[in-house]
């Protein structure tokens, strides 16, 4: 159990004083308009854009789940914290359509380019991920670390657990609904250092107490990856597949290469190019510069990852095999290692760089959520709303989502191993009609409102039929065909199949019905803009531009070569 020291809360203490400095100083911002609460007033610079997309997307599935699965599964998980390249794709192609449709949402920018039904559907299924998955898993995650992290079980009778999450939910939604997005970003730019200087201390001062990178390696390099089932049943990948193996062979049960390179990418590109929760952070860039800039800077952060939580879990379990770590669990190796190695002083640092992250991640989801609420539905169907009274809605809205994070913790303590254990693979299911809609939107000119509509609805309803049946797998006839195609199926395969899908479809359906008008898609397909948005775009980067691009491409690379 963690001790903590005086230094340690001293340290903590001053993290979160400078968090009430910058939420004082965001809340004295003028936000009389939806633009200003929802996306800082469009005026947000590079770093802002950059430090918010990384400490968005840092959260529970990192603190717990990502080392832990480099705990237990090795270097598997890595291909998801190598996706920099798709942020790029992000600035570097997409940002220009979105800057020139000047959609304050993801569902806003279906409409455009398709009808209004799909942008409701799109709008609800981004608001139910968000609520049912994103939210609640950070909620329960939060209260699982902080009780490992400050080793409390309780207090005053009350459960620490409950403390941690509750408090963690409510300090949040705070400062989300004074502030609006541009708390979400100014705190971002404290945030992310924070937990970038205590994770790498992390990393450090495990190798060094493993006796260093070869070690760690020589280790991880000779343990054949295994999974267990829910019996408790044990499966080995492969003779060859060792934890230091980043390309699995294919009749690995979990990460086939054959799924792997290509679903993972899928997902990649839903999350950084399609998903509200990360786009709203480029939509609120001051111009298509800052955006693609902001990106560039995220991509850069994205790299990371790997190194300061999936290479400590891989350091946990080594530290574990020697017996210098008592590991209960793979989900406890972060945990147990800000637990066992770290002095105090640097205690209430990487603390402090937890509670940055899950902060951030639910600031953001509370953030989008009360902006696809109060845009895609409560404008909607009240246009003459006054931008004041829309950013009081905002507030509102953000306040309830606030609340059913609380009401949905009991539910996440009871199935919350079920719910993450599941996490992942939602996002799997959920990603390719969304991708596809959205990559043919831009990409194929010929793409109709009713091929759109129908590619997002069949993806969707196919997806969440494999949720379905997973979830009472137990009960569906193993010989069966639903058996065989949505349970047995790889879920990575089934991913690439879903998109596959969605994509034929769009194209069938679309060489079928009348194609979309030129002033439909004027601006929001490639080769459709005027010549005036063509020259923006060009004048909008410069040759370092594409040489930063270039450094993270080559990483990326690199990283795949070592860890073939």
């Amino acid at each position: 159990m963690t001790e903590f020291a005086l230094l340690d809360w001293v340290v903590l203490g001053l993290f979160v004083a400078a968090l009430i400095g910058i939420i004082v100083w965001v809340s004295r911002m003028k936000e009389d308009t939806s633009s200003d609460y929802f996306l800082a007033g469009r005026d947000a610079t590079w770093i802002a854009i950059g430090a918010s997309i990384f400490a968005s997307n840092i959260g529970s599935e990192h603190l717990v789940g990502l080392a832990g699965a480099g705990a237990s599964s090795g270097m598997a998980m890595a291909h998801w914290e190598m996706h920099g390249w798709i942020i790029l794709i992000l600035g570097w192609l997409f940002v220009p359509f979105y800057s020139r449709s000047g959609v304050f949402t993801m569902p806003e920018f279906l409409e455009r380019r398709y009808n209004a039904a799909s942008r409701s559907i799109l709008s609800i299924i981004s608001l139910v991920s968000y609520v049912l998955t994103k939210v609640a898993v950070t909620v329960y995650a939060g209260g699982v670390v902080f009780k490992e992290v400050f080793g409390i079980d309780s207090i005053a009778g009350i459960d620490f657990f409950w403390i941690g999450a509750i408090g963690l939910v409510i300090i949040t939604g705070i400062y989300t609904v004074i502030g609006g997005m541009k708390s979400v970003l100014y705190t971002s730019v404290l945030q992310t250092p924070v937990l970038l200087i205590g994770s790498i201390t992390i990393l450090v001062i495990g190798l060094y107490k493993i006796g260093g990178w070869n070690e760690l390696m020589e280790i991880c390099g000779n343990i054949n990856v295994q999974y267990t089932d829910d019996n408790g049943n044990v499966t080995y990948s492969s003779n060859t597949d060792m934890m230091t193996h980043l390309v699995r062979s294919a009749n690995d049960p979990e990460f086939p290469w054959t799924g792997v390179l290509f679903g993972s990418a899928i997902i990649g590109f839903w999350y950084w190019c399609t998903d509200q929760y990360i786009v709203q952070r480029v939509l609120s860039g001051r111009d298509q510069q800052q955006a693609r800039r902001g990106t560039i800077f995220g991509a850069y952060l994205k790299i990371t990852p790997v190194f300061i939580f999936l290479i400590p879990g891989m350091i946990a379990f080594a530290l574990n095999e020697k017996g210098l770590l008592d590991l209960s669990s793979s989900d406890a190796a972060f945990p147990a290692l800000v637990s066992s190695l770290l002095p105090a002083g640097l205690k209430g640092v990487v603390v402090g760089g937890l509670l940055a992250a899950l902060m951030s991640s639910l600031a953001s989801l509370f953030n989008s959520s009360a902006m696809l609420f109060t845009v895609d539905f409560y404008k909607k169907y009240k246009p003459d709303s006054s931008e004041k009274h829309l950013v009081k809605v905002g507030r509102i809205a953000t306040t309830v989502i606030v609340v059913l994070g609380v009401l949905w913790i009991p539910v996440m303590q009871n199935l919350g191993s079920v719910l993450y254990e599941y996490l992942q693979q939602v996002q799997g299911l959920l990603a390719p009609g969304i991708a596809a809609v959205f990559f043919m939107g831009v990409f194929y000119k010929r793409a109709t409102p009713k091929a759109g509509m129908w590619g997002l609805i069949v993806g969707f309803v196919l997806g969440m039929f494999r949720l379905f049946v997973n979830i009472f797998e137990n009960s569906v006839n193993p010989d069966g065909i639903i058996y065989q195609y949505f349970i047995a199926t790889n879920w990575l395969h089934y991913t690439i199949f879903l998109f596959i899908l969605s994509i034929g479809l769009i194209i069938v359906i679309s060489l079928f019905t009348e194609k979309p008008k030129p002033e439909q898609i004027k601006s929001l397909t490639f080769g459709s803009g005027t010549p005036e948005e063509i020259e923006e775009t060009k004048n909008s980067w410069n040759k370092w531009d594409v040489i930063h691009t270039a450094v993270i491409i080559g990483i990326v690379i690199g990283f795949y070569i070592y860890f073939w």
